[in-house]
């Protein structure tokens, strides 16, 4: 194995071969969270890796990434992870999702070698990222982020289910330092569909930062008070990856930003991704005209 490599933020996560259904048309997209969460890393100029497993066949889905500089360690599966995301309203939290092939769950192996600041966990289903390889991340000192969409997620008859509850909750959401879910996701994990109410319950269960997502922003809990900032994009183009965006662009600025800071650049940064179709594309100065233009910061 080769010798430890240090990053500012790592990612790890399927690969997912997305089919895009919307009232606009049917499009093919390479997705997943490590991918969305590492562009937008990169974009900000941070030392960025990223961990993921797809089938052979789809491992040029990741050049653009690593054309940014990015260092990717792909482990092969047999098959990748395909997902189709059928949008029937305007309502980003509204979708369909099935699935029809999955890859292999990640190992903690997989991470070894890798060190950084903070460690995005983006999985698309449960049993991708497990409890041990969360535990070997954390174990490496990084500041760890976890989206719930991955464990929350089950596949049942060809689709993707929800589910609120499994043996290992307590155990993750005790081990995050950071945890992002979006409206559904908050409800099924607490029983409340008020966010505020929500983030109260999922804080019994261990001291972290709270990301949370809804079509209109995103509310965080943070140093003992809740901070809020609005989407407010030019069209919704771009809404798969909107969440996988926030949570890396937050993190991202948590960095070297105090919490209030770092929810309105996340909030700018995620408008702007959701302007147009794949990961962020945008500069550091675009989030600040961004900032500057539309929330008047």
């Amino acid at each position: 194995m080769e010798e430890s490599m240090n990053f500012d933020m790592a990612f790890i996560g399927h690969y997912t071969k997305d089919r895009i259904v919307t009232k606009a048309g049917t499009r093919m997209v390479d997705g997943g969270a490590y991918f969305y969460g590492a562009c937008a890393a990169r974009r900000m100029e941070l030392a960025t890796a990223a961990v993921t497993r797809l089938a052979r066949e789809d491992f040029g889905s990741f050049a653009p990434l690593e054309a940014l500089g990015a260092m990717v360690r792909a482990i092969p599966s047999e098959y990748s992870t395909c997902l189709t995301l059928d949008y029937p309203t305007d309502n980003p939290d509204d979708r369909i999702l099935s699935v029809s092939a999955q890859a292999s769950p990640f190992q903690p192996e997989d991470i070894k070698g890798i060190k950084a600041k903070v460690w995005s966990v983006g999985a698309s289903i449960r049993g991708e990222v497990c409890l041990e390889v969360v535990k070997a991340i954390k174990a490496t000192g990084a500041r760890v982020g976890v989206d719930a969409q991955g464990y929350v997620r089950i596949v049942k008859e060809g689709s993707l289910a929800y589910q609120g509850d499994w043996s290992a909750k307590a155990a993750l959401l005790g081990t995050c330092d950071v945890f992002k879910a979006d409206l559904v996701e908050a409800e099924l994990l607490t029983g409340y569909r008020d966010l505020k109410v929500a983030a109260k319950e999922l804080l019994k269960y261990g001291d972290m930062e709270l990301v949370l997502t809804h079509r209109d922003g995103v509310v965080v809990w943070a140093q003992g008070r809740f901070h809020e900032a609005p989407f407010l994009p030019k069209s919704l183009v771009g809404r798969s990856g909107r969440g996988d965006t926030c949570l890396a662009s937050y993190m991202a600025a948590r960095l070297a930003m105090e919490p209030q800071e770092a929810v309105f650049w996340a909030a700018a940064l995620t408008s702007l991704k959701m302007e147009a179709v794949g990961p962020f594309s945008g500069s550091k100065e675009d989030v600040r005209k961004t900032l500057k233009e539309r929330y008047g910061r």
